[in-house]
């Protein structure tokens, strides 16, 4: 086991860990009782930082080694109200006392049975590794967490294949100190969450699964439904595969370290995540990455937030009531941004380039949104894709249904927007358009219609040959259309229809004008401002 060798810098935020191609299934043996875990290695350069896949093992605590153990050396612990024992010969590091189960030595233990009021407790020594085999469980507790690592090197909760666990806490905890625990499943050590299992985590004072150090879930099919927030870690919070649901009062799933240099980072790079959150759907003080699986924020007030975020693979689809995706941290909140942004709109938008700021908006800071390969689909009511400095888009595919008002956009962007490869469809209010700045490479239109095309409405644009270029079918209504991909060629004139017909009901699709009016033209790499079609070249 390895514990955290490398700080990542603050200064280097894009942590750009590609690891689509990393997968870690971890598999129960009966007849010889060890398991095994296979991961893969790729790896990606950022504009910032390089990091492989490799490095996962070497920045946190995580050892795929450590997911393999002799059958022979665990430790059988049956749990019963009143008569919990101990059921296998080797009983060294287990105590029980009434209905509190203590660990405190490394080593590999079994449990099964329930508790209707008790805990289980690891108090191991600072270096030690425990790993704890949840093999058909169901815990409870009437005073706080039934489930609590008070120290260890690293915790791993192993789910046994084809079992059913569950973890469900008090409604209100009898000790609400500083240090104590907070959570249904609380480590104040490096926890791992691994195997091919279920487990169901009931919150019902404070959060869900809670990690005061390092986070890692490496697989599992794991169940969150907390009062706050539902996953939180706090040097990283890392996913490597399984599959999640989280149901949030507070943030769904975050790293949270907003003290130590180069910690509070989230990565996604393989298995499900689905989170409904009463706040962030998915937060990080630091970074935020995507490389792979499935992210999907079916319900949050901001999607995705963290100082620097960072997708280049995988799907991620977030429904918001404030900004889909937000990069900002500090006193940067997208309120003030907002504000600045409105009172800066007869300033124009975007200078000679677009992409940029208003007149009266705040200057762009240490922020970042990257997205060089995956799918990212947003549904906003505030700002769709928004960075408090700098956005750049180099490959995938970003469609953004986004805000009907005019005090927001479907993209907005502080600094500069650069684009140079992939597609982006953004669609919202004309009142605040962001369009790609002039270090883009890949050129785009704009949209402003004259009167706003109601939802389900597809929107083609059509080439000089009489070719759909793109069809668009927004799921609002929407006055405002950035379009940017390959098929583009800049400055050429593209005619722009409505209706017709399309062969999705949304989003990105393929689609025939037969039917549909004709709006007017456009013309690729010209920008302008609240104008429809044919309205005026703006400035390049």
């Amino acid at each position: 086991m390895r514990s955290f060798r490398t700080a990542l810098s603050v200064a280097a935020v894009a942590l750009a860990v590609s690891l689509a191609g990393c997968s870690t299934a971890a598999t129960s043996s009966s007849s010889t009782g060890t398991t095994s875990s296979n991961t893969g290695n790729s790896s990606t350069t950022s504009t910032q930082q390089a990091v492989s896949a490799a490095t996962i093992e070497e920045d946190t605590h995580y050892d795929s080694d450590d997911l393999t153990w002799d059958a022979a050396t665990e430790v059988a612990v049956s749990l019963a109200d009143d008569g919990s024992k101990v059921t296998s010969s080797a009983s060294t590091g287990v105590a029980v006392d009434g209905n509190t189960v203590t660990i405190s030595a490394a080593g590999t233990y079994r449990l099964s049975g329930s508790l209707s009021d008790g805990q289980i407790v690891v108090a191991a020594g600072e270096e030690d590794t425990v790993r704890i085999i949840l093999d058909g469980v169901e815990l409870g507790n009437s005073a706080g967490s039934p489930f609590v690592v008070q120290s260890a090197d690293e915790a791993i909760v192993f789910l046994e294949d084809g079992s059913t666990n569950t973890l469900t806490d008090a409604t209100t905890y009898a000790d609400q100190g500083d240090d104590a625990p907070n959570a249904a499943l609380f480590s104040m050590a490096d926890l791992t969450i691994a195997g091919t299992g279920s487990l169901t985590v009931n919150g019902k004072a404070n959060d869900g699964i809670v990690s005061k150090d390092g986070l890692v879930m490496a697989a599992g099919k794991v169940t969150v439904d907390a009062v706050d927030d539902g996953i939180r870690g706090k040097d990283y919070t890392v996913l490597l595969d399984g599959a999640y649901q989280v149901t949030a009062g507070g943030d769904g799933i975050k790293a949270d370290n907003d003290a130590d240099e180069g910690r509070g980072w989230l990565l996604v790079s393989g298995g499900s995540l689905t989170v409904n959150a009463g706040d962030d759907g998915v937060k990080a003080f630091n970074t935020l990455t995507v490389s792979g699986g499935t992210v999907t924020v079916a319900e949050s007030e901001e999607g995705l937030e963290a100082q620097h975020i960072a997708i280049s693979g995988g799907e991620v689809t977030v429904t918001s009531n404030d900004d889909g995706v937000n990069a900002s941290g500090g006193s940067s909140t997208s309120a003030s941004t907002d504000a600045g942004a409105a009172a800066g709109m007869g300033g124009g938008m975007g200078g000679p380039a677009g992409g940029g700021m208003g007149g009266g908006e705040m200057a762009a800071g240490d922020y970042s949104v990257d997205v060089s390969g995956g799918t990212l689909t947003i549904n906003s009511e505030g700002d769709g894709l928004d960075s408090n400095g700098s956005a750049t888009i180099s490959g995938g595919t970003v469609v953004v249904n986004g805000p009907t008002n005019d005090g927001n956009g479907a993209l907005d962007v502080n600094g500069e927007l650069v684009v140079s490869g992939g597609t982006v469809a953004a669609a919202g209010s004309a009142g605040m358009a962001v369009t790609p700045g002039t270090t883009s490479t890949q050129s785009g239109v704009q949209v402003t219609f004259d009167s706003s095309v109601s939802a389900g409405t597809p929107v083609h644009l059509v080439d000089s040959s009489g070719d759909v270029v793109a069809t668009f079918v927004t799921t609002k209504t929407t006055a405002s259309l950035v379009f940017s991909s390959q098929a583009i060629t800049d400055g050429e004139s593209y005619t722009v229809y409505t209706g017709g017909s399309a062969n999705a009901g949304a989003g990105l699709t393929t689609g025939s004008t037969d039917g549909a009016q004709k709006q007017g033209t456009v013309t690729a790499g010209q920008y302008t401002q609240a104008q429809g079609p044919g309205g005026g070249g703006g400035r390049r």
